[in-house]
């Protein structure tokens, strides 16, 4: 039976998870760089939601991005500070005092724009194996200021955290260190939290029908 979807969602229009309230304009600039196997199977995953909810945060699917026009005009925009969030020796963790005084000197007026891998660990060592020049960009770090709030999977490590956590944390470093104003704190796991209840109800109704007994 065909069940008319969102366009902006991609799920059925009885459980459209489109927010109702006007996307949040922020200082930085998100841009998710999703894996292929993320970008198929995502119908309204994190990164999605992450992008319904912010204003002019974008998904830029692929695996090579070094060639990518959008990377290439995002990196190149002489008003735009270009950097990665990735952790590593060679990061500014954000967690430490200085660090964002250090970082509102390096950007120096310029909108910070902020590469994501939207991916698992595996699939986002190839997309920088495949893209070497994101790790010339300037890395960025944070220790989370709480575990994951999954409840539908299982993470390797209790500090992994989907992209919206990840977003959220971010948000929530740059504030701190005087870089942003994110106007609405519980927008973001508010529309995490809505996405998780409707996946666990929904497989909910299906073990029923599962488990239902046929009439004889």
């Amino acid at each position: 039976m065909f069940r008319e979807l969102c366009l902006r969602c991609r799920r059925p229009l009885a459980s459209c998870l489109c927010p109702v309230e006007p996307a949040m304009r922020l200082r930085t600039k998100i841009v998710l760089l999703m894996h292929p196997k993320e970008w198929r199977r995502e119908r309204c995953g994190t990164g999605r939601m992450t992008c319904l909810n912010i204003a002019d945060a974008e998904i830029i699917p692929g695996v090579a991005f070094d060639a990518n026009a959008r990377v290439r005009a995002l990196i190149d925009d002489p008003g735009n500070y270009p950097l990665l969030l990735y952790p590593g020796a060679d990061s500014l963790d954000l967690s430490l005092p200085g660090s964002g005084a250090a970082l509102a000197q390096a950007a120096s007026g310029r909108r910070i724009t902020a590469f994501l891998v939207d991916a698992t660990w595996p699939c986002s060592k190839v997309v920088l194996r495949e893209s070497p020049g994101l790790l010339r960009l300037p890395r960025l770090m944070f220790t989370p200021g709480t575990p994951s709030r999954w409840l539908i999977k299982r993470q390797p490590d209790p500090l992994f955290l989907s992209t919206l956590e990840t977003v959220h944390e971010l948000l929530l470093a740059l504030e701190s260190a005087g870089l942003e104003e994110y106007p609405d704190k519980g927008r973001l796991l508010a529309a995490f939290a809505a996405m998780q209840r409707y996946q666990i109800e929904r497989a909910s109704g299906d073990s029923a029908r599962v488990r239902k007994p046929t009439a004889r």
